[in-house]
């Protein structure tokens, strides 16, 4: 007859992840982090050229509004006074 073996018991060195668990956690989280610095970072840059854009629309729209229909003088664009003959 074959004697059966007696289990064992586990050690707790044999089950926990040790240093390399801890490290590969440890990376996961720094990157973790940087990517959400990065992505709050890029969503304010968005916001603010969003908020630049709105700001010189309302600029434009107020200078429109505030010049007159059209020029007092017409002006054809020639700079040089008429020649006299």
């Amino acid at each position: 007859m074959i004697p059966t073996p007696t289990p064992t018991p586990i050690s707790a060195d044999a089950v926990t992840p040790g240093w390399v668990g801890f490290t590969i956690t440890a990376v996961f989280i720094l990157i973790a982090v940087a990517l959400v610095f990065d992505m709050v970072r890029r969503i304010r840059r968005v916001r603010y050229r969003e908020e630049a854009r709105d700001r010189i629309a309302a600029e434009l729209e107020a200078q429109l509004v505030d010049e007159p229909d059209g020029p007092a003088d017409p002006v054809d664009g020639d700079d040089d006074p008429p020649a006299v003959k």
